[in-house]
């Protein structure tokens, strides 16, 4: 005869499916993409430049699929107040933060943040790659020789992908943090689409 505890060792055991194929690819080829294109970055610029036209591609059809895609994939599922967001993260820096089968509200407040912050990451690098290199979608703008405005799509290139690689340690923090506190591999569950159903 089952026991009291071993019942609910087998309810933690089942899974239900949260992650569709498409948000796991993207999420995975954004890891992967953003990493070529930061380690990239000084010496070899056709990569780079190619996997940032990768990211730009990658975020245009997640902010498709955030309208028209599974329950748990859509924006309507994890945009959250910033009074939510606030009161989330007061409960998480407690340990004692409400779980959430998809997103919780610092995690889509992260996921806005991250898809913003690349975006810009993103634009910049193509106006830049016009004005600088004369390549590109945008070589039209080409300007000889130094240029403020070079100079300045630089800088401001630099300063959001930087801004990108924080949001990144904030977002692998934030996943060790919730798989400690709720005994679950979140990590796992982006590779499979699979978690522990919400106990009732």
């Amino acid at each position: 005869m089952a026991t009291k505890d071993s019942t609910i060792d087998e309810l933690r055991e089942k899974k239900v499916f949260v992650w569709d194929l498409l948000v796991r690819l993207f999420h995975w080829g954004l890891v992967a993409a953003f990493l070529i294109a930061y380690l990239s970055e000084d010496d070899f610029l056709t990569i780079h430049s190619w996997a940032g036209y990768i990211i730009l591609g990658l975020l245009l059809v997640r902010v498709v699929w955030g309208f028209v895609g599974s329950r748990h994939a859509r924006f309507s599922d994890f945009v959250y107040t910033p009074s939510q967001i606030v009161a989330f993260v007061k409960d998480t820096l407690s340990l004692r933060a409400k779980r959430y089968i998809g997103h919780n509200p610092a995690g889509g407040a992260m996921v806005l943040l991250l898809m913003l912050s690349l975006v810009l990451t993103s634009v910049t690098g193509v106006v830049l790659f016009g004005v600088d290199e004369g390549q590109g979608p945008l070589a039209f703008l080409v300007l000889s020789g130094e240029s403020f405005w070079g100079e300045l799509l630089e800088e401001l290139h630099e300063f959001f992908a930087n801004f990108t690689l924080f949001l990144v340690f904030i977002h692998v923090a934030g996943v060790i943090v919730e798989s400690l506190i709720h005994r679950e591999n979140l990590v796992s569950a982006m590779v499979d689409g699979k978690k522990r159903p919400l106990e009732k």
